[in-house]
């Protein structure tokens, strides 16, 4: 049966119905922390019979760790992001963690984000930010401040981070592409200057024109619905529209499909194909069936919070950067080539023979 108490409940008070010492309650409710089963056993039933609840903000003064880690994000129309949210909010947990959302608006205004981190204490930070990464990330780990930056590279090396190899993956989709026998191709931009995009930018283009290939469009979608819109009907309007684009992540991509078959009555994959980048749900859809190159949720999230808690625990902001193999899914977007789809785990994959 609860106890009746008034006022806030003590570890004081549940030390002493339990007859162990007040340690013994702080070491019962610290993660990790050395207690016997007898003791543990004892201090959790009193805990249970007088309502108590260990105070995380009173702890976090004793241990001088808030055990929150912080996610600034700040593009949430692309549904890669809810899916990594909530990945990240699920693996915290499990370590006794708490997840923190800070969300970043696209002028990069990082005076106010780490304004609010510094408020809370956090213990560590994942930047998940186009406009914010690098510079914010400076100013934490100047502060002391473990940062992983997730699904961003750092050129300059000095920051954690946890990516695919987005180079190498649209090489591959441009590969896949010219299997297909197209001819005109088009690139749909992120936001030019951000590492994720040059590097996806980089590889497709390169990987074109060492084949010869002349005829490739670059235009600006900014991960944003309107400009992705405007930017799709300046390439179907043009006399020569592609009959192939990559779009630097699935929202534009998805954005670009409705606009060639609702607004210019294109047919995908007959007329256009059409690929994106992240694999998130609505790229299963039938709707799309978008072929898109997979970027892991869960293996990413994993070794970011892995690379994360060795900083937090260790106390050594040493920088580490890693990457997480992804896969080209193969749909019905984008024509498919007369080789190279193999079918495993039920998914349809590109993997071209090697020419010896």
């Amino acid at each position: 049966m609860k106890r009746k108490t008034f006022g806030p409940v003590t570890s004081q008070q549940v030390a002493q119905i339990a007859g162990v010492s007040q340690s013994a309650v702080s070491r019962t409710f610290t993660p990790g922390a050395s207690i016997s089963p007898a003791t543990r056993e004892k201090v959790l039933k009193a805990a249970r019979e007088l309502g108590y609840r260990p105070n995380a903000i009173a702890r976090s003064l004793n241990t001088a760790r808030s055990r929150i880690v912080g996610v600034v994000m700040s593009y949430f129309d692309n549904q890669f992001y809810p899916q990594v949210l909530e990945a990240l909010a699920q693996k915290l947990d499990e370590l006794n963690y708490h997840l923190l959302l800070f969300v970043g608006d696209r002028d990069g205004n990082v005076d106010r984000i780490f304004d609010q981190i510094m408020q809370y204490r956090v213990d560590g930070i994942v930047l998940a930010s186009v406009s914010l990464s690098i510079e914010l990330s400076e100013e934490c780990l100047a502060a002391g401040i473990p940062v992983v930056l997730f699904n961003r590279d750092d050129e300059n090396g000095i920051v954690s981070s946890v990516n695919t190899d987005n180079e190498a993956a649209a090489r591959q989709i441009a590969e896949f592409l010219l299997a297909g026998e197209h001819q005109r191709f088009a690139y749909v931009a992120g936001i030019a200057d951000s590492s994720v995009n040059v590097a996806r930018q980089a590889g497709f283009v390169s990987t074109l024109q060492s084949k010869g290939v002349e005829d490739i469009r670059v235009v600006q979608g900014n991960y944003d619905a309107q400009q992705t819109s405007r930017a799709a009907r300046e390439l179907f309007s043009s006399p020569q529209p592609p009959d192939a684009i990559f779009a630097a992540n699935d929202h534009m991509a998805l954005t670009v499909m409705d606009i060639a078959r609702y607004e210019f009555g294109l047919r995908i994959p007959d007329d256009l194909s059409v690929i994106g980048y992240d694999d998130t749900g609505p790229s299963g859809w039938p709707s799309y069936a978008l072929t898109s190159a997979s970027q892991p949720v869960d293996e990413m999230v994993s070794a970011t919070v892995a690379l994360l808690m060795k900083q937090i625990e260790s106390e050594n902001i040493e920088p580490e950067q890693l990457v997480v193999k992804g896969a080209l899914i193969v749909r019905h977007s984008a024509r498919r080539p007369r080789s190279g789809v193999i079918e495993k785990d039920g998914l349809s994959l590109f993997q071209p023979q090697e020419v010896e």
